[in-house]
This record gives structure tokens, sequence and C-alpha cells, in this order.
């Protein structure tokens, strides 16, 4: 027999500092305070995304019994997110059907939580502490998540389980909303309700609603995992301080929220451990190697000669500068497969591989695509690219703003899934798209690629990600003398 240990609300102490009696009180008075605090802010893109999440809920609750649902908290702020959505969505199911009571104390739905001796003591605290506010019923797990959930099913009739998973984490590739499990794992429905909530999503969810999350996320931390690979984020490092940081809700890329992942350097003094480096490639460690790039260029039009390409050269002079060694510069069709194929080889081939061309919202514009199907992810919509779509539309746009707009976003705010990272820099009205080794520029001309590599080569030094080398020392030797005489070997 599979043994668990339940955790109610009688059994436990509330602990929570930042949560006074009155509030404690307020959240346990009304079960709609979520969905009245979304429905009465400004923020329509956050209504958007809270009711398709609430309606996901709703949907698996008339397909499945409170019986065969569970739902896994780990203390993390996309599942305290969740929890809230699920809270909504239990009271609007309810709602629906004219049993609603007004006062929910206790959630029906069965939590799940793996407890770890990884687990940083403050997510504990805090997953035990929401327990005891909102009534959950904890299943406490000691085993892997595989080993805990091939116990849970045989023992309890559960066929579908809600997951924090969002677009962007490492275990989000390939899912939807309502995805079966994968193969090799016991049969469950995954349910994915804030599958497509974005970073900024998230935290606009939490303070909109003004419900409490983990105190760690006020002290740097902008991604948690374990005590041994979890750091504060140094982007919130604040100035001339290295322990001091500022909270998560102040990352400006929320496609760096795992920056802070990283093995944590190893200590005897067992006190808190400063984000230096964030695990990110060090300068020294470069230091007397050689880094190698590619080259990519998309467009019929250079394979037909009808436009010269000043755009690769200029590359391999600026990458030359650096010292990196250019290992290939090719041109590829504008069509899906020529632009996979053509990154699937340089991506194993060169540590950086730089690609332009064919970016925009036309038909012929496949280079996103291309790379998604290189690297083997679907193209998934990216919240904070859209942001700077509609930007630029609407400070361009003079005519149908709202057709142009669908043209643009439809196709450009596409991203591939999970692989992808959004550098911002003021000079820049869009951000450059990094996936993985990948940098994907947008330039049609030079003066537009000066500005871009300027950039990342800013953002590249800021991120330490970038070993600027030596760079390489041309000498030229010019001779009367033929072909045959000058066979010899400079050094």
């Amino acid at each position: 027999m599979f043994a668990f240990r339940l955790t109610t609300l009688n059994s436990l102490s509330f602990r929570n500092p930042f949560c006074s009696d009155s509030v404690f009180r307020l959240l346990r008075l009304f079960n709609m305070e979520i969905d009245k605090a979304i429905r009465e802010c400004d923020d329509r893109r956050l209504q958007t995304k809270y009711n398709n999440a609430t309606y996901v809920v709703q949907r698996a609750l008339a397909l499945y019994s409170i019986e065969e649902v569970a739902f896994s908290f780990n203390g993390g702020k996309d599942s305290t997110v969740l929890l809230h959505i699920l809270r909504a969505g239990y009271f609007l199911h309810k709602k629906g059907q004219n049993s609603v009571n007004g006062d929910l104390k206790d959630f029906p739905i069965r939590t799940i939580y793996f407890e770890s001796p990884c687990a940083f003591p403050e997510i504990n605290s805090f997953t035990y502490d929401t327990a005891a506010i909102y009534g959950l019923q904890i299943d406490t797990i000691s085993l892997d998540f595989k080993s805990g959930l091939e116990a849970l099913l045989k023992e309890k009739p559960i066929r579908a389980i809600f997951l924090g998973v969002r677009i962007g984490d490492p275990t989000a590739v390939g899912q939807e909303q309502f995805s079966p499990s994968s193969p090799g794992w016991p049969p469950f429905m995954r349910l994915n309700p804030i599958l497509d909530w974005s970073y900024r999503d998230v935290w606009a969810f939490l303070l909109t609603c003004k419900v409490n999350y983990c105190s760690l996320y006020d002290q740097g931390y902008t991604s948690i995992g374990s005590i041994y690979d979890t750091v504060p984020n140094s982007l919130l490092c604040i100035s001339n301080s290295s322990n001091k940081f500022k909270p998560a809700y102040l990352l400006a890329d929320g496609r760096l929220e795992r920056a802070g992942r990283a093995k944590r350097p190893s200590t005897s003094t067992g006190g808190q451990i400063p984000a230096e480096s964030n695990g990110l490639t060090s300068q020294d460690s470069y230091k007397n190697s050689m880094l190698t790039a590619s080259i990519i260029a998309v467009g019929d039009e250079i394979l037909f000669g009808n436009l010269e390409d000043l755009l690769g050269p200029y590359l391999c002079r600026k990458l030359h500068s650096i010292g990196w060694s250019v290992l290939q510069h090719s041109a590829v069709h504008n069509n899906i497969d020529s632009v996979a194929e053509e990154v699937e080889r340089q991506k194993s081939k060169s540590d950086m591989v730089f690609i332009y061309g064919g970016v925009g919202p036309l038909h012929s514009d496949v280079t996103i695509a291309g790379i998604a199907k290189a690297f083997g992810v679907r193209l998934a919509p990216d919240e904070e690219f859209e942001e700077y779509l509609r930007h630029i539309i609407g400070d361009q746009c003079t005519g149908d703003r709202n057709e142009l707009s669908s043209k643009w976003e439809e196709r450009m705010a596409q991203l591939p899934e999970g692989i992808t990272e959004l550098w911002h820099h003021d000079k820049l009205s869009v951000p450059l798209i990094k996936c993985e080794n990948v940098i994907i520029l947008s330039a049609t001309n030079v003066p537009e690629m000066e500005k871009q590599w300027d950039c990342w080569i800013e953002l590249a030094k800021s991120s330490d990600l970038l070993a600027l080398l030596e760079p390489y020392v041309s000498k030229h030797v010019t001779t009367n003398l033929s072909d045959v005489c000058t066979n010899f070997h400079i050094s």
C-alpha cells in the first residue's frame, strides 16, 4: 500500500507573518474575491488570461468529478496563481450549477505536494501556511514526481491533474491545455490552465489580487528549484550591494526568470549565497579558446542574384574583430525546410549562429518557423513580444489598425516554444530574439545591422555571455612574382 501524509487545516498552525488576522479573515470570508479583483481591474490582457484559465478549469470540472481531479502544488509563484485560478474556477463552476453556498472555507480539490529535503524551508512553510488559510487537504508525498504519481494513482481514482506549467518551462514543450501524460508515465490527463501565461501575467495576477506568495520572491529569486540549483537573479541585484536584491516582480525581461537557476557554490558557512554569475560562462574560461560562429542569410533574392548581400560580410568582419572564427556563411531559400535543415546543421557545429532575412509578417518570412522546426518545437504566442508589436503598430499605422494588427500579431507574435529569450535594449524598438545558440537579426540594411550588432555586444557583455577575444591581425604582402614562384607558407 502507498503511504502518504494527509495534512488538513486542523493539523496546522498559522505561521505566516505576512497575513494578519484581518487579512486571514478576509481571505476566508468569500470565495469570489479573486474573480471580483480581476473583473474590476483595468488590465484587459490579464482579464483575458484569467477568463481563459477559469474556462479551462470549468471544462475540466465538467468532464471529471471532484474525486477524479487533483492539484499539484509546489509553493512557487505559478502554482500559487493556479491555486487561486482553481478556487475562482470552482466557484464559477458551482455558480453555473446554482449550488454555490457563498462561503468556500475548504478547497475540495485534492492537493498533492511533493516534499523534498532539497526544498527551501521558506517553500515548505509557505505551502503549509497556504493549506491552513484555504483549507487544503494535502497529500504530502516524499517520493520523486514519477514514482509518487504512480503510487498515488494506484491508491486514488485520479484521472486528471492540474499543473502550473507555463510556456517557457522545460517541461512545457509540446503540451496543450489538455495533454495526456507522456509515454512511460502513469496515465492521466495533464490540465494546464495557465500554459499561455507569461512571467508578466503571473505577477500582474498576484499583485492585482493582493494574494500572498513565498517570501523568497521578495529576496530576488525569480524561479525557484532546490537549494542546490537556485540563487537570486543577478539582474535584480541592487547596485553597490552583493547581498541585496529587488523583488522578483521588478524583473524587466520575463524570459530571464530562470537566470537564477544555477549550481550553488559550496560553502562551509551555511549562510546566504549571493548571486555572482548565475552559472553564466565567465570570460576567463574562454581566455585561451577559439569561439566559432556561422552566418545564415535567408532570401531567394540573394540566391537569384537580384540583391547583393552586404550583411553577411559585415558580420564576418565584426566577428573577426572580437576574435571569433566564422566557420561558414551560407544562403538558403525562403522555405521552412531549407531554413530548418541549415540551422540544424550549423547549430551543432558552431558556438553561435547568426541568421537574418525572412523575418517579418509576410507569408514568405519563414525564418522563425524554420528555427522552431530545427529544434523540434512548435511556435507559440509570446505575450511580451506581442506588446512590442502592438506598440510598433500603434506608432506607425495610419489606416485600419485592427486589420493591420491582426496580420502582424498572427505571425510575428509566434516564437519557438520553450527555447526563446528576448534581449531588450533601449536603442531597439523590438528586442533581439535568441533561440538557444541562434541569434535572429531583423536588420535589412547595414545601418540597421550596425545598431543591432552594437546592442547585441552590449547585452552579451552585461550578461557575461560573450567572450571578447583578441581580434585577428591582418597583414598584406604584395609581390610581382608569379604564382609558381610564390609557393611558400606564411605563418
